[in-house]
Parts: structure tokens; C-alpha cells; sequence
């Protein structure tokens, strides 16, 4: 009886966690580069139950033979196993500012350089100008070039070619900084579309036979969110939520019958 509660429960959790990472995903629909997260959910370990018993021979000695028929499985309940970004290419739209760049090509990002001076990487090309004329993410953290340098120019009247190559007033400025991820599921969420890596920083995609990609001006990439499929996703989490819950309600139920009427002294 108890191991139905903790089956019942560890399905709501499941689902409500599935639930939350779904409805963060609809809430970044629209954010450029974001890539949406993907479920797992696995059972845990099924126990075999059998039942304990002798049989007795007649013989002198009385000899017994130990005789263990099987009952069946136990489910023991889920869990969610793990979420993987959907790193598949996103579409680019047209933005017509110059400030903006897009990445076409699979398991490559910009390279960022957070507050704490450590690189960042990023599929969100929404970039701006800061006050001193540096070209930073959303959230302040600078875009690097090939150098792993800050990239500073006088106004937003640059260009920028596929290779990442900017030109101001027809001079080479710098070349962005793209970084190439051989298996990007080993990246790990930051927050603010940042990804980071354990260890060694990711490597330059530039010479890198693997990495082919181009940049986009004034392009930005979208989210790969598919909307439809997360809504239609969100009401299965729901109602298998749900009927959890009324498993668990029953189990309760039939645990206050057993409490307060078969148990009770008459």
C-alpha cells in the first residue's frame, strides 16, 4: 500500500517538473537563440516480488523444500532523467539593425565574456553598443573576437561579412569570436542564453574542418521552441499530473477505511 503512494508521487513530481520546464520554454517563444528543452522521463528499477513458502515431503525426516512462487513485478514510480537543449538550426528574421548578428550552422556560438572575465558562449546575436562603444549581449557581457579581445568601434555604421570579419569606415576592426562544440549536450544552461563548459573552454571554429557556418547582419535567429507541440505537451503533463493525483487520493482513502473502520475495536 505504501510503496502506491510513493509511485503515485514520484509521477506528480515528474510531471510537474516536466510542467515547468515546458511552460519556460512557451514563456522564451520568441527570445532569439533560445534553445528549447527537451524531456526525459525513466521508470525506476522494476521489483520482482515472490512469495515465501515450504513444502512438505513425506518422509521420515520430514524434509522441506524451500518453494517460491512468483507474484509479479512492482513498478517503483519515475522520474525525470535529464533535459537536452534542442540545438537544431532556428529560422532567422530580419531585423535591419546593424548590431545584429545570426549564426547559420549547428554547434557553433558566439563567444561572450561574463562579469567575472570567464567566456561564455551564446546563440543570441541580439548585440548592442555600450557607452564606451563596445560591442556587448543584452545582459552587458562583452562579445569577444578571435583573440579573445573586446571589440570596441565608433558607431553602429559597421559591417560584417560571413566569416565574421567587421569593417568600420573600410577598415578591418576585428573578427568575432565563434567557438565550436563537437558534442553540445555537454554544455550547461547559465540563464540569459549563456551556455559554459567544465574544463577547458570550447575551441575556435575558425579551422575547424567540422564547423562550417557563416554570420548574418541584421539577422537575428529564433527560438526553437515549437508552440503547438509544447501546448499539446502541457495538457498531457496535466492530465497525467491529474491522474496521479486521484491514484494518491484513492490510496489515502482506503488507508482512512483501514485506520478508522477494519481496524477499529469493535
Amino acid at each position: 500500500m505504501f510503496k502506491g503512494f510513493y509511485t503515485a508521487a514520484s509521477g506528480m513530481i515528474a510531471q510537474q517538473r516536466r510542467t515547468e520546464i515546458l511552460t519556460n520554454n512557451m514563456s522564451n517563444a520568441n527570445t532569439p537563440g533560445y534553445k528549447a528543452d527537451q524531456t526525459s522521463v525513466r521508470a525506476f528499477p522494476e521489483m520482482l516480488l515472490q512469495r515465501i513458502d515450504e513444502t512438505s515431503i513425506p518422509v521420515e525426516n520430514k524434509l522441506n523444500l524451500p518453494f517460491e512462487p512468483q507474484i509479479g513485478s512492482l513498478n517503483t514510480g519515475v522520474y525525470l532523467q535529464e533535459t537536452i537543449p534542442n540545438f537544431r538550426q532556428g529560422d532567422l528574421r530580419e531585423t535591419g539593425l546593424t548590431t545584429d548578428l545570426a549564426l547559420q550552422g549547428e554547434s557553433v556560438f558566439f563567444t561572450v565574456q561574463n562579469a567575472a572575465g570567464e567566456p561564455r558562449y551564446t546563440r543570441n546575436g541580439n548585440f548592442t553598443l555600450d557607452l564606451e562603444g563596445y560591442l556587448t549581449t543584452a545582459s552587458g557581457f562583452y562579445v569577444q573576437d578571435t583573440n579573445g579581445e573586446r571589440i570596441q568601434l565608433t558607431s553602429d555604421q559597421f559591417e560584417v561579412d560571413g566569416s565574421g570579419q567587421i569593417t568600420e569606415n573600410g577598415q578591418a576592426i576585428a573578427q568575432i569570436g565563434v567557438a565550436y562544440a563537437q558534442n553540445p549536450n555537454d554544455l550547461i544552461k547559465e540563464g540569459d542564453g549563456l551556455y559554459r563548459i567544465d574544463g577547458a573552454a570550447l575551441p575556435s571554429a575558425f579551422g575547424t574542418d567540422e564547423a562550417v557556418f557563416s554570420i548574418q547582419q541584421s539577422f537575428l535567429e529564433g527560438s526553437t521552441t515549437d508552440t503547438a507541440r509544447t501546448m499539446t505537451d502541457m495538457l498531457s503533463a496535466y492530465r497525467s499530473f491529474e491522474a496521479n493525483q486521484k491514484v494518491l487520493t484513492a490510496y489515502d482513502r482506503s488507508m482512512e477505511k483501514a485506520a478508522n473502520e477494519i481496524g477499529r475495536v469493535t
